[in-house]
């Protein structure tokens, strides 16, 4: 229930001033306004000099860090933040993290769990690498917070780190299709709004069990207003209004085509999509005989499935640029973790491929004699 923004502030400026602080994020703006910094994190170190309370900000092209001491000129320091038009303000200490988000109609709207970061956490200035997600936030209690799960988190946040513009603010609408237990969802979206940018988000997935289990998590974690699922195929799911940002994280085979082309249709501004496995095309090679002379590249089912899987993705990227976006196959998260590790992904752009990009994507078709299913939903064949 939101609640006057002034008291809300107040009692977060004692949790920024009290020696059990561990971590705190500001960023976004309030509609209309505009802070000086993009982005403001303090934390509690301990220097040679004593304990201090680090503030690192950032205007959005570089960072300033400084350390105040504690009593008045970390109460001015921390006055001077409060006072500045942030639209998230994200705080954790030994007991408690807290979530401000202000609304469009300048209320505050906060959620308070019980800390998972162990109290003993250290406070020195050398500290362990940092996740993009802290690893002792409250929402891997719920998604699960092992460490293989904590580190695909990680690598699935730092891909949508790079895909996405830093001055990027919001409104953004984002689609997960083939959602499943929502995990990575609901990561991203934390990871968002800790950025500071107003997230409307809806996950997808065909099993209606699946939504009803989501809806309450995201009623829990107290984002019901702003994290919705619906019950329904990729093709066929009604997404109004239409996404800036598409996942498809392991959908399986031509699930992730389908995911594709919905994107391309909507006009997404960026996609990521990470495959699970490419039995259509592999089928097709099977069907018929490799072309001269690559015939030792698919004799073998082992490797006639890896290299389906090479050219599966090959084509997808390739048809994605001949639809006007930039897009690049990566490795999604570390091959010992996983073996389906790659990840597409695309931005669009305002530059159409050139007639030899198109020529390249179609000479490859016609050698390996393939239909990829992306090119027929693209076409009008299928249902996208």
């Amino acid at each position: 229930m939101p609640v006057p923004l002034d008291d809300a502030l107040t009692d977060l400026r004692a949790l920024l001033l009290d020696p059990a602080l561990t971590r705190a994020v500001a960023a976004g703006r309030r509609r209309g306004q505009r802070p000086s910094v993009v982005r403001a994190e303090l934390r509690p170190v301990t220097l040679k000099a004593g304990p201090r309370l680090q503030i690192a900000t950032s205007d959005g092209s570089r960072p300033h860090t400084r350390n105040v001491t504690p009593g008045p000129e970390a109460d001015a320091a921390v006055d001077a933040l409060l006072a500045e038009p942030f639209g998230n303000w994200h705080v954790e200490t030994t007991e408690a993290t807290v979530q401000l988000r202000v609304t469009k109609s300048g209320e505050a709207q906060v959620h308070r769990a019980a800390a998972t970061r162990p109290a003993t956490a250290s406070v020195s200035h050398d500290r362990e690498k940092e996740y993009l997600l802290d690893p002792g936030d409250p929402i891997f209690a719920e998604i699960g917070g092992s460490a293989a799960k904590r580190r695909q988190v990680d690598a699935f946040l730092r891909a949508l780190a790079a895909v996405l513009p830093d001055e990027l603010t919001g409104p953004l609408r984002v689609v997960d299709l083939g959602c499943g237990n929502a995990y990575l969802t609901f990561a991203a979206h934390r990871y968002l709004t800790q950025r500071g940018i107003d997230v409307d988000l809806v996950g997808v997935d065909v099993r209606e069990d699946q939504r009803q289990r989501n809806t309450a998590l995201a009623e829990r974690l107290g984002w019901a207003d702003r994290v919705r699922f619906v019950a329904g195929t990729i093709l066929d799911a009604e997404v109004d209004p239409a996404p800036d940002l598409v996942l498809a994280l392991h959908a399986c085979d031509t699930a992730t085509d389908e995911a594709l082309a919905r994107a391309v249709r909507w006009g997404a501004r960026w996609v990521l999509a990470a495959p699970c496995c490419h039995h259509d095309i592999a089928a097709q090679l099977r069907a018929r005989p490799a072309p001269a002379p690559y015939e030792l590249l698919t004799r073998q089912g082992i490797l006639r499935e890896r290299f389906a899987d090479v050219l599966t993705d090959a084509l997808r990227a390739g048809l994605l640029r001949s639809h006007g976006y930039r897009a690049e196959v990566v490795e999604f998260v570390d091959s010992r973790h996983t073996p389906r590790n790659l990840l597409i992904r695309a931005r669009r752009t305002s530059t159409a491929a050139t007639d030899e990009q198109r020529a390249d994507y179609r000479a490859l078709v016609d050698q390996w004699q393939v239909t990829p299913r992306l090119e027929t939903l693209l076409d009008g064949h299928g249902t996208a």
